[in-house]
């Protein structure tokens, strides 16, 4: 069955390619970028920088969609999106983040008919291997050093114990059990305990509510067992909102989210509503949450990056896209990407990109500077 689907969906686009007489009216340049997000369930950051790049660039130049919320489970669902986008001809580049599993496969599906096709993807859920050659650029952040910097945080907040959430399907990831492993070797270096607690798969059957709810009971539980000065960090965005409220309310400590940005987890956690007018002032955001963040005596022991990293990922990948289809630069252009990349950083003195293996040139990686509330 997966086969026919993924066979219909070939034919449609080789049809909607060959019928010039009903091609889509034409965008105010010529071309059109495709952006592919999750949902707000599953990573709100993205999904709202995707309705941000339309607003700033109009629909008729950004098309936005997302893949489902079991996207593991509906990868021929996330295929048939990702591959129907590119039967509009106007289409040149297509930005992806998160790239979850099926990106690939959609990937070499559009490019047998539209090899043409530039394709940006962030945080990739494949292996390396499988994506690298795929995607002409990947982005991500440093999961390597990231492990260092988040245990360093933890340290300075005087952290004994620090709690890792995640499970089975994440740490089959290359760089997230990487990553974990960087935690593990930098608690030995700062003397914290470390602990792995597997917590429910927010793609098995009790999904995303099933997971937050283990967080919500499971934390208490754990200040309980190793006291306030334990730190917590989950795998997972759908656990962040549940994992700060609830390290709040038991005075423990929360060195940075799995993405890390004051966007994320924090504002729903806290009950902090941004109004219209404040939607993308991080100072703003920051002044909130070290207000809420007071209110219950959680001052230095609370901390996110600077700046909103999904948000970096899919606005310079766009704004790189957009030059490309404008023929300014040529398919594959790193310093290029680089500067873009800094360009939408809130703090380029803390913004550190890098090519995470001489195998790999095309996968470049970055960290950015902490704030501790």
């Amino acid at each position: 069955m997966k086969k026919i689907i993924s066979l219909i969906m070939i034919s449609v686009l080789t049809l909607s390619l060959a019928a010039c007489g009903n091609k889509p009216a034409a965008s105010a340049d010529g071309y059109k970028i495709g952006v592919v997000t999750g949902t707000v369930s599953q990573g709100e950051e993205g999904f709202r920088t995707g309705e941000d790049l339309v607003k700033k660039y109009g629909k008729d130049k950004i098309k936005h969609i997302t893949y489902p919320d079991k996207f593991d489970k509906e990868q021929e669902t996330t295929i048939s999106q990702i591959v129907a986008l590119a039967s509009d001809p106007e289409v040149k580049a297509i930005v992806i983040y998160e790239a979850v599993t099926g990106v690939s496969s959609a990937i070499d599906q559009i490019k047998e008919m539209r090899p043409d096709m530039l394709f940006i993807a962030g945080a990739p859920h494949e292996d390396i291997n499988v994506v690298a050659p795929r995607a002409d650029i990947l982005l991500d952040l440093d999961q390597v050093t990231r492990g260092e910097t988040i245990m360093k945080t933890a340290s300075e907040m005087g952290a004994k114990t620090f709690v890792h959430y995640s499970f089975p399907r994440h740490m089959s990831m290359e760089f997230l059990a990487k990553r974990r492993d960087s935690l593990k070797d930098a608690a030995k270096k700062y003397n914290i305990d470390f602990v792995e607690i597997d917590a429910p798969d927010p793609m098995s059957d009790a999904g995303v509510p099933g997971a937050q709810q283990f967080i919500l009971e499971d934390v208490p539980r754990e200040v309980a067992k190793y006291g306030k000065d334990t730190a917590f960090f989950s795998t997972n965005c759908g656990m962040i909102e549940p994992l700060i409220k609830q390290t709040l309310n038991e005075g423990a400590l929360f060195p940075e989210q799995c993405c890390p940005s004051p966007y994320h987890g924090y504002p729903g956690a806290l009950g902090i509503e941004i109004p219209d007018d404040k939607a993308n002032d991080i100072a703003y955001l920051n002044e909130q949450i070290s207000a809420k963040v007071a209110e219950k005596n959680g001052n230095g022991r609370f901390a996110t990056w600077t700046q909103p990293a999904a948000k970096t990922i899919l606005q310079a990948g766009t704004e790189y896209a957009i030059e490309f289809a404008e023929g300014k630069i040529e398919r594959f252009d790193p310093a290029r990407m680089e500067v873009l990349m800094k360009e939408n950083s809130a703090n380029a003195d803390d913004f550190k990109v890098k090519t995470i293996d001489k195998d790999h040139d095309n996968f470049l990686v970055f960290v950015l500077g902490s704030q501790i509330y």
